[in-house]
């Protein structure tokens, strides 16, 4: 995908999320409070160049930490791959800077079911229909829709 094509995949959020949900999640995360593994993700704009703070589930896995785009192809999606994955993570006053590697869509199913065993209640409405207890052909008819990174 080119930088002025639009994605293939995304749901906006809408008004109340952008202009209050957001805010609050970003606030609280700030003064350290993290609901479930959230996080605040800073990144770059990859036109403007303005840091911008969206929050994210982090989900831990094993050893490994991941970020799912439950939307799909969303500004920080690309904002971080034109970045080459370079992004911060921040609860409180800890700022963790993180490389971003993004995972093959083919090796992205058990990390999309562990992410809606975790967040479905939040998330569920993004994935059309697929759950955690789906089949792992569902998963792989929707794994190209949700980008996943793992974060090094």
């Amino acid at each position: 995908m080119t930088p002025t094509t639009e994605p293939t995949y995304y749901k906006r959020p809408g008004w109340f999320t952008r202009k209050a949900v957001t805010p609050l999640m970003n606030l609280l995360m700030r003064l350290g409070v993290s609901a479930w593994g959230s996080r605040v993700l800073e990144h770059r704009g990859r036109r403007s160049g303005t840091l911008h703070h969206t929050p994210v589930n982090l989900l831990m896995l094993g050893d490994d930490e991941y970020l799912v785009a439950a939307r799909g192809e969303t500004e920080w999606v690309r904002n971080v791959r034109a970045a080459q994955g370079k992004l911060v993570l921040i609860l409180g006053r800890r700022r963790q800077a993180l490389t971003a590697v993004e995972v093959p869509v083919e090796a992205r199913t058990e990390i999309l079911r562990a992410y809606l065993r975790r967040w479905k209640f939040e998330v569920g409405m993004f994935f059309e229909g697929v759950g955690p207890d789906s089949t792992d052909a569902e998963f792989a008819a929707i794994a190209e829709r949700h980008p996943v990174f793992v974060l090094r």
